[in-house]
Parts: C-alpha cells; structure tokens; sequence
C-alpha cells in the first residue's frame, strides 16, 4: 500500500513544481530549489489535494482553471491589489493606460462583491439612457454579475461602437429591476481638463494618470499662461482620481518643483527602493497653487498632493485622501498572462506613509451638494483601509481602526453623485464651495502680495 502511494505522490509533485514554474517563469525556478522544508511540504499538500480533487470529485474538474484559482487565492490574500490577470484582463489594463475604447461611459467598482456604478461619464450612452451613480448592476446581457471578476464585466460591456449591450440595475428605492438597452459609443480617455475661472486664474482638472497626462498638462498650462491675462493662481483638482501611473505623478509634481524630493518608494528588493527627486524646470511656474482633493484621491493623485505639500508649494484643500500609498508592478508572464503585485510602499517628501492613511489637507472643506453639507466622516467614501488585507501605514505598525460599526455606517453614507466626467461648465464649478474656497484663497494671496509690494 505504501509503495501504490508513494508512486502517485511523485508524479503530482513534479506536476505541482511545474505549476510554479508555469506561471512566474525561469526566474523562479531558481529560487524554488533552496526553498525551506516548509515551502516543501506546502508544495506536497497542494499537490495532494490537487490529486484528490481530480480523481474524486463529484463532476469533472478543469485542472487549469483549479489552477489558476489557487494562484489567484494566493496572490490576492496578500492584499487588495494584488493579482493574477488572465490574458484578457491583461489586455483590459493595457486599454485602461492609453487611447480610447467603445463602451457604455461608465465607471464601475466592485464593492461587496457588487458590481456598482461610481458615475456614468457626461454625454455618453449610459449617462443619456438614465444610469445613475450607485446602481448596481447585477446582469450584463441577461448574465448574473455576481460571480464575476470586474475585469469580466468591463470586458463584456466594452465592444465595437454601434453595438448593443443590455444591463439589468438595481436602484435604491426602486423595487424592480430596471433594464437599459445601450448602442455602444466610442469613449475618449481623457485625462486634463481647464478652464479659466476667472482672467488669471485658472482650473485644472486631471482625471486620473495615464501614459499622456503629463505631455496633455504642460499643453494646458501654456495655454492658460498664454491668456490676455497672466496667469496668477492655479487650481489643481485631484479629487476622484483614481491615480494611475507613478512616472506621470513624478513629472507632473516636478513642473511645479525646482529641487527636492518628490517621493521615495521602498520595497525588500534594492531594485525597488528610490528617491524621485526635482529638477530645475526651464520655464518657471512659481504662482500658488491650490490643491483640491477628497477621499477618492488615490495613489499618483496622493504622490503629487503630498509632494506639493512637503515642500511647501501649493496649500492642499477638501477632505482626507484615500490612503493607497503602495506601489504595484505589472509582469507579463507566459500564454499572456500578468501578475499584478505590490513591490513598495511610497513615502512623502518629509517621509511620511500615507499607507491606509491618507493625505490630510491643510484646509478640511467638505463638498456641498445642492445646498447640503455632508457630515459623514470623509464624505463616507470606500478608503484603502476599509478594502481587505490591506498594508499597514508602515510594516512593523500596527495601529487601531475604527470599529466595524463605524465603518459599515460611513461607507453606507457614500455619496451618490461623483458624476464630475465630460465637458467643465462654469456655472457648475462656481457652485461647488470647494473650488470657490480655492479661489478666494488665490484672489487672497494677490490682494495680500501687492500690499507688502506698496510697503
């Protein structure tokens, strides 16, 4: 009996290893042979269970896709942004960096497990056709969304303009399901938006941190400061940035910066520890800058406001940040798969984490809607320490959260309209008291330079 067992045991452990092998790559390998007895024994396990599952399960089982779901339960148990991207979602984050792509103009997050609208994007299909920020969408073309990966459903309702697409939602306080029939249309990623508040000053809005937002930015500011009237105060609205690439938070800080540090990132590997320091621009952009932020203002977005902030260069004002002060990594691994996995956390220029944290401003405004102050803690927006397996500020810290209560209460009064996407209109942004505030604060600072300059 003993040498049947041993013979079957084998076979799976070479099988096992060669999973491994499978999905990091050569590079792996190497390491995988002066592994503990631990690894060993966890390797044995995994190919024990393997084995069992295959030969007795109740129906046939997809050993790949077994697989693969174990990969996928490994990586994400490190943290919430962490994981494996099966080809097609690999394809969908590389969309997500650059171009435009056809789709209903929606921006969705999968919060408890529901697939839920953040905001329908102004002008396309799905903001004409009704939908609204909040919905839950619990069917694409007739398909239950709960099982789903959110890089599933973004791909099922993304496709060639003039398409048709069908999404079941479910409303809050709405007793039925209501249906929307969408012709998909092409939408722009668009990053940099402005306007001219008043002459001299300007409005800068930079909607997330793509592969152009940089280059899209300086066309901005040499626009506005190539205005009848000098330009004399910047707004700078971060809020509801997702965040995006690290490079393009670098440069886009270094533009207002002469010397400096701009962020450190540090990680267990040498190769991944770095100061991103500033460098002497040639065209010097010296007047104040607001910064507008709120806590759907993550990672690049958090990297440029802390630089800002740390070296005295812009004020920073609206509500406390998100938190997400980790750096991830893309690897392209074979049969086109990719491993998304957190390499580092990034420090602020005085060397602060923002790591679950966040960014706090030094002027708390908190947004009004039609008139009304929200009084929920941080406008009840999901933050990086509400999301599973999360960091720590920093390894070796472990500070208290808020109670589970406290949590489910601010997350329950998350706002429902975020639907700031499309053309900027004035009337809107002089109704917003957060821009307003900013405003009054640049207007301020000129009134108060040219006293001292009569002095």
């Amino acid at each position: 009996m003993t040498k049947r067992k041993n013979r079957y045991i084998k076979p799976w452990l070479v099988i096992a290893a060669a999973i491994i092998f499978w999905a990091f790559g050569s590079g792996f390998y190497g390491n995988l042979l002066a592994t503990s007895e631990e690894t060993y024994k966890g390797l044995k396990l995994f190919s024990d269970v393997l084995e069992l599952v295959e030969r007795n399960y109740v129906d046939p089982v997809d050993t790949k896709m077994l697989i693969q779901k174990a990969i996928q339960g490994m990586v994400r148990s490190l943290d919430p942004h962490s994981s494996l991207l099966p080809p097609e979602a690999f394809e969908e984050l590389q969309v997500d960096t650059h171009g435009e792509f056809g789709g209903i103009g929606i921006v969705i997050t999968m919060e408890k497990g529901i697939l839920t609208v953040i905001s329908p994007i102004e002008g396309t299909p799905a903001y004409r056709a009704g939908v609204q920020a909040g919905d839950k969408i619990v069917r694409v073309n007739g398909e239950p969304t709960q099982d789903m990966e959110l890089w599933e459903a973004v791909k099922k309702m993304r496709g060639p303009k003039g398409t048709t697409v069908v999404i079941t939602v479910a409303r809050e306080g709405v007793k039925e399901p209501i249906e929307f029939t969408l012709v998909r249309d092409m939408i722009p990623i668009e990053s940099v938006k402005w306007i001219a508040l008043e002459p001299g000053f300007g409005y800068v809005w930079i909607t997330n941190f793509r592969d152009n937002t940089y280059e899209d930015l300086v066309e901005t500011l040499e626009e506005l400061e190539s205005e009848e009237v000098p330009l004399k105060g910047l707004i700078l609205d971060l809020r509801d940035n997702p965040g995006g690439l690290l490079n393009q938070a670098v440069e886009i800080s270094d533009l207002f910066l002469e010397s400096g540090k701009i962020v450190s990132i540090k990680g267990r590997q040498e190769r991944h520890t770095k100061v991103f320091s500033a460098r002497p621009n040639d065209v010097k952009r010296d007047y104040p800058i607001v910064v507008l932020i709120n806590g759907g203002s993550a990672s690049a977005s958090e990297i440029v406001a802390g630089a800002l902030q740390d070296n005295k260069r812009a004020v920073i004002l609206g509500t406390t940040s998100f938190g997400k002060g980790s750096v991830q990594t893309v690897e392209a691994l074979r049969e086109g798969y990719g491993l998304k996995f957190t390499i580092a956390r990034y420090y602020t220029p005085s060397g602060k984490s923002i790591q679950a944290k966040g960014i706090v401003p030094d002027i708390v405004v908190k947004e009004r809607f039609l008139d009304e102050q929200i009084t929920a803690e941080d406008e009840g927006l999901l933050k990086e320490k509400d999301l599973k397996n999360h960091l720590k500020e920093e390894p070796d810290k472990d500070k208290p959260e808020e109670s589970e209560k406290e949590k489910k209460q601010r997350i329950k009064n998350r706002r429902k309209d975020t639907s700031r996407h499309g053309p900027l209109d004035i009337e809107k942004l002089k109704a917003d008291n957060q821009v307003m505030r900013a405003l009054e604060i640049l207007i301020s600072y000129q009134l108060f330079s040219r006293v001292e300059e009569s002095q």
